[in-house]
């Protein structure tokens, strides 16, 4: 449930990863020009507008981009005149705007829908400046066995090892990637791996519905998922993987 536990996590960390990418790459204040592809209900394009950049939300559930567009009717004046919400899909970005366009792209859990997946990339590729940032979010291929072999269902765990195919939260069969090969896309469309994390490491398995803890108890949960997450062996069997590739 959006606001639960692993949602939260999920959002922090991403969030804190990205703050470390830009902070890494353009100077402090600089106003970006960013697009949220596949944004869901706006959660990180709202965090962005808020900090001072102009951003782009495409999506393509009408629920989605209703929720979206009701976070953004309560902001002040000043961060809604920043936001531009589209109905529309990653696909489409050809039609909505020049190459080019955005020094950041977000592509956050929609490649697993993706019926040409590297398509997709690529022309999200070419919305970016020289030097711009594409931050890429998808479920990991190679850890797809930890939640069925922690859970106890081991014939789950057996057959995960071999599969690139997991339920979403609603129960529909879609794809999960590999960091091998995502890496050798986003270097064919000329924004190569510039660096990557884990997300959820350890919360991954936790029911969609469980509630916060108290807060100092989040922040120190939040401090070890974000630690694993930058830290081998652990980020490679994290739930989800966070590639961040910059275009040449």
């Amino acid at each position: 449930m959006p606001g639960g536990l692993r949602d939260t996590v999920r959002q922090e960390l991403i969030a804190r990863q990205l703050d470390e990418q830009i902070a890494g790459r353009y100077p402090v204040g600089q106003r970006l020009r960013i697009l949220d592809a596949g944004m869901g209900q706006g959660t990180q394009a709202l965090r962005l507008a808020r900090a001072g950049h102009t951003v782009t939300g495409l999506e393509a559930d009408p629920e989605l981009l209703k929720a979206a567009r009701d976070s953004l009717a309560t902001e002040p004046a000043g961060i809604r005149e920043r936001v531009r919400l589209i109905e529309g899909d990653g696909r489409e970005t050809g039609v909505h705007f020049l190459p080019g366009s955005f020094d950041i792209v977000l592509c956050h859990g929609v490649l697993m829908y993706a019926d040409e997946p590297d398509a997709l990339l690529a022309g999200l590729a070419r919305m970016l400046a020289p030097g711009g940032l594409l931050s890429l979010v998808v479920r990991n291929a190679e850890a797809l066995a930890m939640r069925p072999g922690l859970a106890g269902d081991w014939s789950g765990a057996l057959s995960a090892f071999d599969s690139d195919v997991y339920e979403d939260g609603a129960g529909a069969k879609v794809r999960a990637d590999r960091l091998d090969a995502l890496t050798s896309t986003l270097a064919g469309i000329a924004a190569p791996l510039h660096a990557w994390y884990g997300v959820r490491v350890f919360t991954d398995g936790i029911p969609g519905d469980l509630g916060l803890p108290a807060a100092d108890e989040l922040e120190r949960l939040l401090a070890a998922e974000d630690r694993a997450g930058r830290t081998d062996p652990y980020r490679r069997i994290a739930g989800l993987l966070h590639l961040c590739g910059v275009r040449g």
